[in-house]
């Protein structure tokens, strides 16, 4: 189940440091998570000549990175909308314009590395009059942001649609080159991107005089070793760092994607997205074969709260179903999925993990636009910690008013994360959790004597774990379509056999 990227990607032309112990290490800026933000983030700071160390718990582009749409683009589905109506013209417009700057960075740092970027339209569109409204929002708010967008009554699409909003000249892109490109560049300027370690956590140095900044280097708890360091930039999608209490403003999702062939006159050349739902991304992908590069469609979408779903199965299958019957003779090639985090007033969350330690900072909440939100987070952090500052930053800040006084949004929130914390208790001990499962990808959790047991079939093996996630004590839901175990609270994720795969988790299962 990976991803069409990761299957594309020749072995890494440069791998990252390998390390035995990192104890005694020391840099001026240390940056955790090797996707699009951490490397952009690592490479701005080495280019001010700074010593900069990314550290990566699995390879780069391992999580989200590596499993995105790798759409580049300021019209986002019904993201603007969305955004307007909890926040007014002001900040729509701030968010608009770090997108763009995040895509003419990013546009940019492509063209100079020669790696191919397709300029295409994206759509956004409604398929029934009931979504057709939102279409029209999204136009609203994408014009007073200053895009332009227009209304459109004929689009590419195989099928007919009840509005539709259109913006040229957007882009897309396979993103391992350009992590691969961020990599070599990173390292041309003295920086040092660090594979297969993951940070447990950082400690603060001494405070000094009270009332005053914390003084002298922090300290992250590898496990590998403790490193030092002028700086932490977290970015890891949902912070590994507790402090903050960011676990509580985010909900994590999954999406899913999957690769199909078809006769490439049958393939639309925009980039489109569904205002209604089922929430379908389509846009095409360029996948090898023997006879050459062949253009592949690319369908998205369908995804849910992580650990919240009957089954996932069935969200891949509804997939493959739609493609199918919109697309007659789709040959499916691939499919995988990625996790993404939304926040609770909609906006990023980037700067310090809390008011006045401005030397930890986190960066997450993209809500699936990470190629352009993940960029233009880099560029605030790097920023920040070298003392420039832009204008539309402010929107995107850790502590802004809008994340405490979205009471409702987080209460309904963290309701949610109680009720799937009881009920998976009261589940895992109130049933047994009986034989072995017979067939592969299956997995259930139980009771085994006294103690809650996870118990999955992969590969012809089965294996035991603990179903309860580390990080704060939630009971895991087996995930049939990737055979993982994932976490209903905040979206830890650990494989068959327990090793952690994302989430605020740095530890594996017992």
């Amino acid at each position: 189940m990976s991803s069409l990227w990761l299957e594309n990607r020749p072995v890494a032309p440069h791998p990252g440091t390998e390390v035995a112990d990192l104890t005694g290490s020391r840099y001026d800026h240390v940056v955790v998570g090797a996707g699009i933000t951490g490397l952009v983030t690592g490479v701005l700071l080495a280019r001010a000549g700074a010593t900069v160390a990314v550290i990566e718990a699995r390879t780069a582009g391992a999580v989200t990175t590596g499993h995105t749409t790798g759409k580049v683009s300021l019209l986002q589905g019904t993201r603007l909308s969305t955004i307007a109506s909890r926040h007014d013209s002001a900040v729509v417009a701030a968010y608009v314009d770090a997108n763009r700057e995040g895509m003419e960075w990013l546009l940019r740092f492509c063209a100079d590395a020669g790696i191919p970027v397709d300029r295409e339209t994206a759509i956004t569109y409604a398929s029934d009059d009931k979504s057709a409204d939102t279409v029209v929002a999204e136009h609203r708010a994408a014009l007073e942001a200053g895009l332009d967008v227009q209304m459109v009554a004929d689009t590419d699409l195989p099928f007919d649609v009840a509005a539709a909003v259109a913006l040229p000249d957007q882009a897309q892109l396979d993103p391992m080159p350009v992590l691969d490109a961020l990599a070599e560049d990173l390292r041309s300027h003295g920086g040092v991107l660090i594979e297969g370690v993951r940070v447990r956590g950082t400690g603060l140095p001494g405070l000094g005089i009270p009332g005053l900044p914390s003084t002298g280097d922090l300290t992250l708890r590898t496990d590998h070793g403790h490193v030092r360091a002028g700086s932490v930039t977290v970015a890891t999608g949902m912070p590994i760092l507790d402090r903050g209490a960011h676990f509580a403003r985010l909900t994590a999702q999954r999406s899913y994607s999957a690769v199909f062939s078809l006769p490439d006159d049958q393939i639309p050349r925009s980039m489109s997205l569904a205002a209604g739902s089922p929430s379908v991304s389509l846009r095409y992908a360029w996948r090898p074969s023997p006879d050459g590069d062949e253009r592949v469609l690319m369908v998205g979408g369908f995804g849910h709260e992580t650990g919240r779903t009957g089954s996932e199965r069935a969200h891949v299958e509804e997939l493959i179903r739609w493609t199918r019957a919109t697309f007659p003779g789709a040959e499916l090639r691939s499919r995988w999925s990625a996790q993404d985090y939304s926040s609770v007033d909609e906006l990023p969350v980037v700067g310090p993990v809390l008011p006045g330690e401005s030397r930890v900072l986190v960066a997450t909440g993209f809500s699936k636009w990470g190629m352009t939100n993940g960029v233009a987070a880099a560029i605030a952090c790097s920023g920040r910690l070298l003392g420039g500052r832009h204008p539309w930053a402010d929107v995107y800040r850790s502590w802004r008013p809008s994340q405490v006084t979205s009471v409702v949004s987080a209460a309904q929130m963290n309701a949610q994360v109680g009720m799937h914390m009881a009920r998976g208790w009261v589940g895992a001990l109130t049933r047994s959790v009986g034989p072995a499962p017979t067939a592969d990808g299956d997995g259930r959790v139980g009771r085994d004597g006294v103690r809650p047991v996870g118990r999955c079939r992969v590969d012809g093996e089965t294996t035991d774990v603990t179903p309860v996630c580390p990080h704060l004590g939630g009971i895991l839901h087996w995930n049939a379509a990737e055979e993982s175990w994932d976490c209903p609270l905040h979206g830890s994720r650990f494989d068959a056999r327990g090793a952690v795969l994302e989430g605020p988790a740095t530890r594996d299962l017992p």
